[in-house]
């Protein structure tokens, strides 16, 4: 290296306190200048030497390699809520196939995906003559179901009504709110009243919708799953949600100290299409029920294996040749077709292609099989729950707890709106 050439090195590469943006500035002029060169420009300084080009290129690869990268802090972001689901069964001691497949079923899935809360409507129970002991035993079974079924306590609250007080007291704020002639309207209370014997008809029969708006409306719930036999309360309860921000929200809300706009958040139904009506096994055009008055109707879950295949042997079947859906003139066809297709977990087609051509008698054995299957884990999985009574409670205070505190903050809202005194 000549004298020029190493002056210049020293110059612009070396001492260990040199910045790289010196070295990069150093290089890109003598680069120019050996543009200039090229092109016949005249300069007074001669051509650098391409040892140095090399030492200083080397120089600058390595101090850029060892400088530290700038570490990057992304912004702040607000963690996005996960939409809210709420959903509750009455208790019976003997959850059937409808329950399951037509709700708890899609709980399961839905738990992933949404914030969930769960409960046993003891409430909604006593709105029709009851045995108190049955009561009590079956609103544990119930929950101990909702367990064996899959309902993930780490995902899901699961509790119990009356265990949260805000269900009536909510209740009876809408009630204020609510026309009687709504109530009137509802297409269960006049078939439950009629059955009931119209003026015998307890008041909580007309009332109950009320109660089902407060729990759905008192979570601020997003989405509530339903069956098509439960949309009209669904309804109901949006109307209700309408009504009373109309009423109490809005600036009026806040000139008595509250944040103002919307009191309720207005909830949309979750209509699975697969399994959300399960139908009477004795009757296809009939939905499976707990009321109906012969236990042949339904398959309930805990069912033992020959109670399942002699309830499917002699349920409800037609005279036609072969297996389709959707023909409505084969409702029993329609209906146990789709109970195979979920417990099996086939799709449509894979169930249509598999019983377009059987018998009744080729396809009964088959389903039986499939429905025990499906169930026998659940079955082991209650019993497990069922002999641990401590921690069966546990659940249950947990889940009150976490559903009061949300709903704790709806009820002061709503009364701060409607002028009580707080």
């Amino acid at each position: 290296m000549d004298s020029e050439t190493a002056i210049r090195f020293e110059h612009f590469g070396s001492g260990e306190g040199r910045h790289r943006h010196g070295l990069t500035l150093s290089l890109s002029r003598v680069i120019r200048k050996r543009e200039k060169l090229k092109n016949g420009a005249r300069d007074s300084l001669s051509l650098p030497h391409p040892l140095f080009l090399q030492v200083l290129s080397s120089r600058l690869q390595h101090q850029i390699s060892q400088t530290p990268k700038p570490s990057f802090s992304p912004p702040n972001q607000t963690k996005i809520p996960m939409k809210r689901v709420v959903s509750g069964v009455q208790p019976t001691g003997s959850i059937h196939l409808g329950n399951y497949l037509g709700a708890i079923k899609n709980w399961v899935a839905l738990q992933d995906t949404y914030e969930t809360l769960f409960f046993i409507v003891d409430l909604h129970a006593i709105t029709l003559p009851y045995d108190p002991q049955e009561l009590r035993k079956a609103t544990r079974d119930t929950a101990a179901l909702y367990l064996a079924c899959g309902v993930d306590i780490s995902k899901a609250s699961v509790f119990v009504q009356s265990h949260v007080r805000a269900h009536v007291d909510l209740m009876w704020l809408l009630s204020s709110s609510t026309p009687i002639g709504w109530l009137q309207k509802m297409t269960q209370f006049k078939e439950k009243s009629r059955k009931e014997g119209g003026e015998n008809a307890s008041v909580s029969l007309l009332t109950y919708p009320v109660l089902m708006a407060a729990d759905i409306l008192l979570y601020k719930s997003d989405f509530v799953p339903v069956g098509e036999d439960q949309k009209q309360h669904l309804e109901l309860a949006r109307d209700l949600a309408q009504r009373v921000n109309n009423l109490y929200g809005g600036r009026k809300w806040k000139k008595l100290g509250g944040r103002g706009g919307s009191i309720f958040k207005i909830p949309e139904p979750l209509i699975p299409q697969v399994g959300a009506r399960v139908m009477s096994l004795t009757d296809g055009r009939s939905k499976m029920s707990k009321s109906a008055p012969s236990d042949q109707s339904r398959i309930n879950l805990l069912d033992s294996k020959d109670l399942i295949a002699d309830k499917i042997k002699r349920c409800k079947t037609d005279s036609f040749v072969g297996l389709e859906y959707d023909n409505a003139e084969r409702p029993e066809c329609n209906n146990l077709l789709s109970v195979y297709q979920i417990v099996s977990g086939k799709t449509k087609d894979e169930v249509m292609e598999e019983c377009k051509d059987m018998s009744w008698g080729t396809f009964k054995p088959l389903l039986t099989d499939a429905v025990v299957e499906h169930l026998s884990p659940i079955q082991v999985r209650y019993q497990e729950i069922t002999a641990e009574s401590a921690y069966l409670d546990k659940v249950l205070t947990e889940g009150a707890d976490k559903a009061t505190e949300i709903a704790e903050v709806t009820i002061r809202n709503l009364k701060q709106a409607m002028g009580f005194y707080i």
